[in-house]
Formats: C-alpha cells, sequence, structure tokens
C-alpha cells in the first residue's frame, strides 16, 4: 500500500512538473480522431492531398496545432466536426478573417513569406483557445 502511494506521488510530481507531456498525448488523441473523420468524409488519408498541406478543425482544436511548410505553400484547413463551424484569421499574414467553413468545408491560403504566423479561429479563439502557427521556411 504504502508503495503505490509512493507511486501515485511520484508520477503525480513528474506530471506537475511536465504538463505538455499529458498534453500532447491529448493532442495526439484528438488530432487521431480527426484525421480518422477526415478519412471517413473524403475516403483518404489527409497526406494524400495533392499540392495542399492540410489542417483538421476538430473539436476546437487545429490539428495539428503547429506545422512547418516551405514559402509558397497552401495550407487547407478542413473541418471534421458535425456541427460546428469555423473560421480562420491571421492579421500578422495579411490574412482576413474567412467565410465560416461548415462541416466538410474547407478554406485555404497561400503563406508566401518565411517566418512564424500565428492563426486563430475567429469565433473560438477566446473562448477554446483555438490557436495555431505555421512556421514558413525560405
Amino acid at each position: 500500500m504504502r508503495h503505490t502511494s509512493f507511486l501515485t506521488a511520484t508520477l503525480l510530481s513528474v506530471a506537475a512538473a511536465f504538463p505538455v507531456l499529458a498534453g500532447d498525448d491529448d493532442a495526439a488523441a484528438l488530432c487521431a480522431e480527426a484525421e480518422q473523420r477526415y478519412v471517413d468524409i473524403f475516403g483518404e488519408p489527409s497526406s494524400a492531398a495533392e499540392g495542399v498541406t492540410v489542417v483538421t478543425m476538430y473539436k476546437y482544436k487545429f490539428c495539428p496545432a503547429e506545422i512547418t511548410v516551405p514559402a509558397g505553400t497552401t495550407v487547407r484547413w478542413v473541418n471534421v466536426e458535425k456541427r460546428t463551424s469555423h473560421s480562420v484569421l491571421s492579421p500578422d499574414a495579411g490574412m482576413p478573417e474567412s467565410d465560416r467553413a461548415f462541416p466538410e468545408e474547407v478554406i485555404e491560403f497561400t503563406f508566401l513569406e518565411p517566418g512564424p504566423v500565428d492563426y486563430l479561429c475567429g469565433p473560438h479563439w477566446e473562448s477554446h483557445d483555438m490557436i495555431g502557427m505555421v512556421t514558413v521556411t525560405p
């Protein structure tokens, strides 16, 4: 019994010291669900989309939340939710807020300038922390 509580205390202290690790597992599981929704909708994995890099929008998150792409890449955000709509905007990249993408709809933007670009979902960035980042390489 004492060994179990020591182990539990140790695990809790490790989790407190590295909260990102637990969050990474949650994000990975959520993004795996999002990818499965994408496959269910489009019949192939998001990696099969030609000429674009796909980011899914699912359960008020971008999957993956951070990507790195070369300049000139078009990012396609795909709403794989069942009911909720999302938008994408990035003042840093000169990207005005898009129209709302309803389930199974897409938003696209081509990144031309190198550097880090934060973006967000207009209606959900404050209430659900729906924020992402594209790092554009030369």
